[in-house]
């Protein structure tokens, strides 16, 4: 079946971006849309994949009340949407010296007292694109359990919408960050295989392979790269490669 210009026209819907109207593809994220529309991305626009956090976009639908909020690059646009992007939030982040700070709530009490503000009001989980628990994080901070704080935070992507939302003007994923960081470096046992690994690398045991790889024209290493044996999306922890690529 032939597409004609009426076909592609139909799917065409309106958005509003900072106001003015452009018509876009239906089948587009927001930032895809947007670069339809003629943008340029110079900042807010980083992985692409949901994972940096840099594209937090802001949002209105046509006869609703509501403030809507998500990632430009995960987000398809709806017809009549008004956009506005939010490439970061200014929320204070505390100086400090890590390697002079305690490994304990009180560090995070001296840096950010403002936790203590939080009004349990739950704006901030309702806002994450993530689905962080981000009320509960900021609940076990102020409960003194950084174990439990870094577990439910762990994947914040440092978007800084929860900071837009929240009443007390917390500025929660720089408080969480605080928080995996001094558990995570100065609490959390070590791994076992991670030191292994430390002395595998320091023994030498990687240079023939980054040697030979070193090697290798453009062409080749592409092709080895995109050859290489990869993890399976579902895997568990149980997996090994099959080979161990002569190391």
């Amino acid at each position: 079946m032939t597409t004609t210009a009426k076909d592609v026209a139909a799917d065409l819907i309106p958005i509003f971006v900072m106001g003015k109207r452009y018509f876009v593809p239906d089948s587009l994220t927001i930032m895809k849309a947007m670069e339809h529309a003629g943008y340029q991305f110079i900042r807010g626009c980083g992985c692409r994949g949901g994972v940096c956090g840099a594209c937090s976009t802001v949002y209105r639908k046509a006869g609703d009340y509501k403030i809507y909020t998500g990632l430009a690059c995960q987000t398809v646009v709806e017809p009549n949407m008004y956009l506005a992007q939010i490439p970061f939030f200014p929320a204070l982040r505390s100086p400090y010296d890590y390697a002079e700070a305690k490994p304990s709530a009180d560090t995070v009490y001296e840096l950010y007292p403002e936790v203590f503000r939080c009004v349990a009001c739950n704006a901030c989980t309702k806002v994450c694109p993530m689905d962080v628990e981000v009320m509960d994080y900021i609940a076990a901070i102020k409960q003194g359990d950084l174990a439990k704080a870094s577990q439910l935070s762990f994947d914040c992507i440092q978007c800084g919408l929860c900071a837009s939302r929240c009443m007390g003007e917390l500025p929660q994923y720089h408080i969480a960050q605080l928080a995996r960081r001094l558990y995570a470096g100065k609490l959390a046992p070590r791994a076992a295989h991670l030191k292994d690994v430390v002395d595998s690398i320091v023994a030498g045991k990687f240079t023939p392979v980054l040697k030979d790889a070193k090697a290798l024209d453009g062409e080749a290493l592409r092709k080895a790269y995109t050859e290489r044996e990869m993890e399976p999306a579902m895997a568990d922890e149980s997996w090994r490669p099959e080979s161990d690529y002569g190391l």
